[in-house]
C-alpha cells in the first residue's frame, strides 16, 4: 500500500502481540492509518502482551506524561530456573530444586518489595551503556555493571498457582522491570525464577477493558480502509482525564492559541482531577487542561501562583 502520509491524531489502545516487538506494532499501524506521526509510551518486551498506547500526530504531545506515568501487570513465573534475560526467552543460567512454599512466605516477600525499591535493570533490556543498548551487549555475550535505579511498587501480591509456579500481580512506577523483580524473588526463594507470561493491564488511567487487538485492526483495515482504524482512536485528553481542567471565556481561548497566558478571571468553569494529577517539574505549579469557551481541548498548562493559566503545549487541531 503506497500513499501520501496524512495527518491523523489520537490514542490507540493497542493489545500488543506476544512475539512482535513495540516498535513492529506500531510501524503496522502507523502504515494502515498512513499517518505523518506516532509513538508508543513504554516498550513491551517482544515476550510481553497487553495495553500499548499509540500515539498519533497531536497526540504525541501527551506521550510524556504517558511515559511517566504507572503501570498494572500480572505475571506468571517459572521457579527453579535462573537465565540471563530472566525470562524464558534466555540462556539458562543456573536451574535449582523447588523447595516447598509457605503462603507467610510469600506475604513476607509481598512487604519487602512493596514501597520504594533500589532494582537492578535485567542485561537483556533497552538501557544504553556507552551509546550501545544493553541487549546488543547480551547478544555478544558481554555483561556490565548496571547501576541500581529508583523505582517504587504500589501494590504486589504473590500467589503460588503450581509447585513450580507463581502468578505476580504488580502495580508499579515508570521504570519498573518486572523480569528483575521476579528474579529477586525466586533468589530470595532460594531457587531462582523467570518469566513465562507478562501482560500489561493497566497503563496510567487507561485499563484493558479499552484494548484493541491487532487482529480486530486489522480486520477493520480490510473491511473500511484506515477510516475504521480511526475510528477506534481516543482523542489525545484523555490521557489527561484525571487532570483537572478550567474553561477560558472566548477572548482569552483565542489569545492562549497565540501562546498567551490568560488572567485568572478569564476562568470561566473549572473542574477539580484526581489526587495523582501531576504538578510541573520544576516549578512544582499544578498542571491543567484547558478547554476553550465552546469546550475543545486547546492546552496543557500550568497555574502560576498569582492565579495564571499559561500553556506547556498548545494543541492546534482544537482550534
Amino acid at each position: 500500500m503506497a500513499g501520501k502520509r496524512r495527518e491523523v491524531d489520537g490514542i490507540l489502545l493497542l493489545d500488543k502481540p506476544r512475539g512482535r516487538s513495540s516498535n513492529q506494532v506500531l510501524g503496522r499501524v502507523k502504515y494502515l492509518l498512513q499517518a505523518k506521526k506516532a509513538g508508543h509510551t513504554g516498550a513491551l518486551d517482544p515476550r510481553a502482551t497487553g495495553l500499548l498506547p499509540l500515539c498519533f500526530g497531536q497526540a504525541t504531545k501527551v506521550s510524556g506524561w504517558l511515559l511517566d506515568a504507572d503501570k498494572r501487570y500480572l505475571a506468571e513465573a517459572r521457579l527453579g530456573i535462573e537465565t540471563d534475560s530472566a525470562d524464558l526467552d534466555g540462556t539458562v543460567i543456573r536451574e535449582s530444586p523447588v523447595p516447598v512454599i509457605e503462603p507467610a512466605q510469600l506475604r513476607a516477600l509481598e512487604r519487602q518489595f512493596s514501597g520504594a525499591q533500589e532494582q537492578v535493570p535485567p542485561m537483556v533490556s533497552a538501557l544504553k551503556h556507552r551509546g550501545r543498548r544493553l541487549y546488543e551487549l547480551a547478544r555478544q555475550g558481554v555483561e556490565v555493571e548496571r547501576p541500581p535505579r529508583p523505582v517504587r511498587i504500589h501494590m504486589l501480591s504473590i500467589e503460588q498457582t503450581a509447585p513450580d509456579r507463581l502468578r505476580f500481580e504488580v502495580h508499579c512506577s515508570k521504570g519498573t522491570y518486572i523480569r528483575s523483580l521476579v528474579a529477586d524473588v525466586g533468589r530470595e526463594l532460594g531457587c531462582g525464577a523467570a518469566v513465562d507470561i507478562l501482560h500489561r493491564v493497566g497503563h496510567g488511567h487507561f485499563n484493558a477493558a479499552a484494548m484493541v487487538s491487532l487482529d480486530a485492526i486489522e480486520t477493520a483495515f480490510e473491511a473500511g480502509g484506515a477510516a475504521a482504524i480511526e475510528a477506534m482512536l481516543q482523542p489525545a485528553e484523555a490521557a489527561l482525564a484525571h487532570w483537572p481542567s478550567v474553561r477560558l471565556d472566548a477572548a482569552a481561548s483565542a489569545a492562549m492559541r497565540h501562546g498567551n497566558p490568560a488572567p485568572a478571571a478569564a476562568i470561566i468553569a473549572r473542574t477539580s482531577g484526581a489526587d495523582d494529577a501531576p504538578a510541573e517539574a520544576g516549578s512544582g505549579w499544578p498542571l491543567v487542561q484547558v478547554v476553550d469557551a465552546e469546550g475543545r481541548f486547546l492546552a496543557v498548562a500550568v497555574e502560576d501562583p498569582a492565579g495564571w493559566v499559561r500553556a506547556r503545549r498548545l494543541f492546534v487541531s482544537a482550534a
